[in-house]
């Protein structure tokens, strides 16, 4: 077990995250005591969305190619339309991914960031849930879509939307001080 107090979590985003799916779990994650760090293709500040306007930015801690996926004990994909959307034509995200659900890791993704689940081809068999819109995406990715506020299978974490966060962030804390230790890469 990891004390969330001990817990360091990584968040992959870009331009378009939606602002509360990033902005809510990163929030409660820091509340309970976890270090919790972004990556972005970028260093700029990325932009959020609270649904089709501007938001607020947040500057990035690293780029995506300095991530240690060994350094961190969870993963948190926040959705918005373009942000999943983008991340997932960006090869090192997807191998990211991969690295964190293959070391059994927990990986939380809400609303349009199961999309990067699917592009990592890591939900075979897995029941998820997410926003409306690419839930058949999701299926023939091989997964069983659901349509409920959280669906935890194995290490994977996911939620529909942004009035899911308040449970999704619970179950993110949950997942990580309930995983086991997983050894170094």
């Amino acid at each position: 077990m990891t004390s969330i107090a001990d817990a360091k979590i990584l968040i992959l985003a870009t331009d378009g995250f939606e602002q509360v799916e990033l902005f809510g779990p990163r929030e409660a994650l820091i509340d309970a005591g976890a270090t919790v760090h972004l990556a972005s293709p970028k260093r700029e500040p990325i932009q959020g969305m609270k649904h089709d306007e501007k938001g607020e930015t947040i500057t990035p801690d690293l780029l995506l190619d300095e991530v240690d996926c060994a350094a961190y004990d969870a993963l948190l994909l926040p959705g918005g339309v373009a942000n999943p959307d983008a991340l997932r034509t960006e090869a090192t995200a997807i191998e990211i991914v991969k690295r964190f659900v293959d070391a059994g890791k927990p990986v939380a993704a809400i609303c349009h960031a199961p999309w990067l689940l699917a592009e990592a081809d890591v939900i075979g068999g897995v029941t998820v849930t997410s926003w409306p819109s690419i839930r058949t995406d999701l299926a023939n990715a091989g997964a069983e879509v659901v349509d409920r506020e959280v669906a935890i299978d194995r290490n994977i974490i996911t939620s529909r939307n942004p009035d899911d966060v308040p449970a999704f962030s619970r179950a993110l804390i949950q997942a990580v001080t309930e995983a086991e230790p997983v050894p170094a890469e």
